[in-house]
C-alpha cells in the first residue's frame, strides 16, 4: 500500500489528540503536518497542549517539537504538504462547513470527525462496515466541487455507531421502530473529569442536538445513492433520548427493536456472529477481527471492562431478551473516541485509501 503524508487539522482537541496516538505508528498514514487554531498556531505541539492532554497515553515524542500552522491561514502551505487531512475542529457549524470546502478546493480530500457535512447531499456518510458504497458518490461531489482529487467525507455521529451497527445486520427482517436510550462519556463533550466536576454522582439528561442526530443519521447510512446525492430512507423510525453519565470514556445504549418479520433470538445471535464487512475482507489495519461480540453474561458489556476490545474498535452487544412492547430489547457498547470518533475516521481513511479515492 502507497503512504500517504496526512495532516490532523484541529489536533489540540481532544480527538485531535487521539488521532496522533493513533496515527503515530500507523503502517500507510505519516502525519506530515498538525494544525489548530490562532492561539495554537505557531507553538509546538508540546506546548499547545500543555495543561489540556487528555490522553492516558503521553504525547507522541514524534509529534511533540512540531510547529503546530494555523487551520484558516495555512491551508495553501498544508495542501502542497499532504495528500489528505483529517479534520476535528471546535468552530461553529457553518465555518466548519466553509473550512472543509476550502481544503477539498485545493485539491485536499477531507476525512471528517465534524458534523457540519453530515446531511450535505452528495457528503458520504460512513460506517465502513456498513455503507462502504456511499464512497461511490465522491465522483458526483468532484463535480460539484469542481475538483480533480478534492473532496469531503464525513463519519457519523459518535452515539449511534453503539447501536446501529447491531441493528445492521437485523435489517434483514425488516426492523420497521427502534426506541434507544444512550448514556454518554464525557470524553465525547471533549472533557475529563478533572474538567467536569458537574459530572460526579450525577447525570445530565440532555445533550444539544444529539438524539436529533441520533434519530435522522441512521436514515442517511441506510439510504442509497440517486440522481447524484444520498437519499435517506424513511424507516425505520427511531425515537433516542441521549443523557450524559459520570464514564470516561464509552458509549452505552439501551435498544429496543420491532421487526416486520420477527427473528428468533438464535437466528439474531447468528446474524450478530456471522455480521463482518468491507474492512473485514479488507483486512484494513484498523479493522477489528470481529466487528459484533455478543457477551452472555447478564452483567455485560460494561464500559469500564469492554470499551477497549479489539483496540477501541469493536461494537460490544449484550442482554438479549425478549420484550412486551416491542419484539426485542438488548444493550451496545462501542468506545466514543475511537469507534466514534478517531479511530472510526481512520478506518473510513484506510477504506477510501483502499479503493483507490485518495490516490
Amino acid at each position: 500500500m502507497k503512504q500517504y503524508n496526512v495532516a490532523i487539522i484541529g489536533a489540540t482537541g481532544m480527538v485531535g489528540q487521539r488521532f496522533s496516538l493513533l496515527l503515530e505508528n500507523h503502517p500507510w498514514f505519516r502525519v506530515a503536518a498538525l494544525a489548530a487554531s490562532p492561539s495554537s498556531a505557531g507553538k509546538k505541539y508540546r506546548d499547545a497542549v500543555a495543561g489540556r492532554w487528555a490522553m492516558t497515553s503521553p504525547i507522541p515524542e514524534k509529534f511533540a517539537d512540531m510547529v503546530v500552522l494555523d487551520a484558516e491561514k495555512d491551508i495553501d502551505k498544508i495542501a502542497g504538504m499532504v495528500d489528505f487531512v483529517f479534520c476535528a475542529v471546535n468552530m461553529k457549524k457553518d465555518e466548519i462547513k466553509a473550512l472543509e470546502e476550502k481544503y477539498a478546493k485545493a485539491e485536499v480530500p477531507v476525512i471528517s470527525n465534524n458534523s457540519a457535512h453530515r446531511f450535505t447531499p452528495d457528503v458520504p456518510m460512513i460506517i465502513p462496515e456498513i455503507n462502504p458504497q456511499h464512497a461511490e458518490i465522491i465522483p458526483a461531489q468532484r463535480k460539484r466541487l469542481g475538483t480533480k482529487r478534492g473532496f469531503i467525507a464525513v463519519k457519523s455521529n459518535c452515539s449511534l455507531q453503539s447501536y446501529v451497527p447491531a441493528l445492521h445486520p437485523l435489517m434483514k427482517y425488516g426492523v420497521s421502530k427502534v426506541a434507544v436510550s444512550t448514556y454518554q462519556a464525557i470524553s465525547g463533550a471533549g472533557k475529563t473529569f478533572e474538567r467536569m466536576p458537574e459530572i460526579l454522582d450525577n447525570i445530565i439528561p440532555y445533550i444539544g442536538g444529539e438524539e436529533e442526530k441520533s434519530e435522522r443519521e441512521p436514515l442517511k447510512i441506510w439510504g442509497h445513492i440517486e440522481n447524484g446525492e444520498i437519499a435517506c430512507t424513511d424507516s425505520p423510525k427511531i425515537t433516542a433520548q441521549c443523557l450524559r453519565v459520570p464514564v470516561s470514556d464509552g458509549h452505552t445504549a439501551s435498544v429496543f427493536v420491532s421487526f416486520d418479520k420477527k427473528p428468533s433470538k438464535e437466528e439474531i445471535l447468528q446474524a450478530w456472529a456471522e455480521f463482518s464487512g468491507e474492512p473485514q475482507r479488507l483486512n484494513l489495519p484498523s479493522a477489528p477481527k470481529q466487528f459484533l461480540h455478543y457477551f452472555e453474561e447478564d452483567n455485560r458489556p460494561q464500559a469500564k471492562l469492554d470499551r477497549m476490545l479489539e483496540n477501541g474498535m469493536a461494537v460490544s452487544v449484550g442482554r438479549l431478551r425478549e420484550d412486551i412492547v416491542f419484539d426485542y430489547k438488548f444493550v451496545c457498547l462501542s468506545h466514543n473516541t475511537l469507534r466514534g470518533a478517531a479511530g472510526g475516521a481512520v478506518l473510513m481513511a484506510e477504506l477510501l485509501a483502499a479503493k483507490g479515492y485518495l490516490g
